[in-house]
């Protein structure tokens, strides 16, 4: 490259070729040279692409064990990597995560191109663990106000990269952190749910997850919400949402999920029920879809009898996306199944999956950009 003619070009010149690239071709030119690896992270070109088109990707998350096993193992030496599903092209990507000064790096959230994780500081002998923001395009990053590690273990963590907000959720309390809160600390809240949230979802102002409050013996769920910017030190932070017209619609799901929609809408994904009787068959997996402006259900799709034969016999699984793409794993199924709504609704297999494990995977939807760190 040295003796290429392009290094005689001016760097206003270059920053307006290579920013007419979509942000896919950007990341594919940082890697032929040096040189091209400084110029397209320079701080000129960077703002000049600020407002590129995110790449949508599915993300995994490391599965629970995978922490412990490389504390306790020193034979273990893999570097850290956030891995992605890229369904446009098809295709695992992974990103570095080495420029993070951190050990087990265990990703949890995204949101704006921002990616948030826990991390354990090199130097500590105990397992003293903070949450961390950054991006891994940039490879900036930035530490939050300390937590307790039993946070880590426990909550769940919502992100709003937006407005700059991070909520970390339990059955008990709830932690809330924002960039235009003075005090640059945590804010505490009584949570008072009647049961630990399950897969609780930030959209817009408000949070959202379901409970269980039924018995011991008979699982019965609704539907709880909260509003962000109305949380005091009471106990009446959630509420909980039904209508008379939505009938049976909870009792008709088997172990139910919440997945953030596109735009203003909240899926719920479960298995299908044929009967209410105390342990009834099931016939599929479905989707439905909550518009919250008008407060109504309707079914976004089900999945296929011969996929489904894959599900049948697990007695877990998980489901994580957002938007119009839905990603379901389960034991010993060894691919993901996704529900892509994009141009239409397609039910397909995923395969290839990085890593061993038991076949369930976990994850979210990481939006890759070259959004700043504030």
């Amino acid at each position: 490259m040295d003796a290429s003619l392009i290094n005689r070009l001016p760097q206003d010149t270059l920053n307006q070729i290579f920013s007419s690239l979509p942000l896919r071709q950007i990341m594919i030119c940082r890697s032929v040279c040096k040189f091209f690896n400084q110029m397209l992270t320079s701080p000129s070109f960077m703002d000049l692409i600020s407002t590129q088109t995110p790449l949508r990707f599915l993300a995994l998350r490391p599965p629970h064990h995978h922490h412990h096993h490389q504390r306790h193992n020193s034979h273990v030496s893999s570097l850290p990597y956030l891995h992605v599903f890229d369904p446009d092209q098809n295709q695992w990507l992974r990103f570095s995560l080495s420029f993070l000064p951190f050990r087990s790096p265990q990703p949890v959230a995204s949101a704006s191109g921002l990616l948030y994780l826990w991390g354990e500081s090199p130097n500590s002998l105990e397992s003293n663990r903070s949450l961390v923001v950054c991006n891994p395009l940039t490879r900036q990053f930035q530490v939050l106000p300390q937590l307790g590690s039993a946070w880590s273990r426990h909550g769940s963590v919502l992100v709003d990269s937006v407005n700059h907000r991070v909520m970390v959720l339990t059955e008990l309390a709830a932690l809330y952190f924002s960039n235009t809160n003075k005090t640059n600390s945590w804010l505490t809240f009584s949570a008072n749910l009647p049961s630990k949230p399950r897969s609780p979802i930030l959209i817009s102002d408000s949070v959202f997850a379901l409970c269980d409050v039924g018995s011991r013996w008979r699982s019965q769920w609704k539907l709880f919400t909260c509003t962000l910017t109305n949380l005091n030190n009471s106990y009446n932070n959630w509420v909980c949402l039904g209508r008379l017209e939505w009938g049976d619609i909870f009792d008709i799901i088997k172990r139910p999920r919440l997945v953030r929609g596109k735009g203003n809408k909240l899926l719920m994904i479960g298995v299908l029920k044929s009967n209410f009787s105390l342990n009834p068959s099931c016939s599929t997996i479905l989707i439905l879809r909550l518009d919250l402006a008008r407060m109504e259900w309707e079914e976004a799709g089900r999945m296929p009898s011969e996929m489904y034969k894959s599900f049948q016999e697990s007695s877990k699984f998980k489901i994580f996306g957002g938007g119009d793409r839905v990603c379901l794993s389960a034991k010993r199924v060894g691919k993901l199944a996704l529900w892509d709504d994009c141009d239409g609704v397609v039910w397909r297999w995923i395969e290839g999956v990085p890593g061993g494990g038991d076949g369930l995977c976990r994850g979210f939807v990481f939006e890759a950009s070259l959004t700043a760190l504030s």
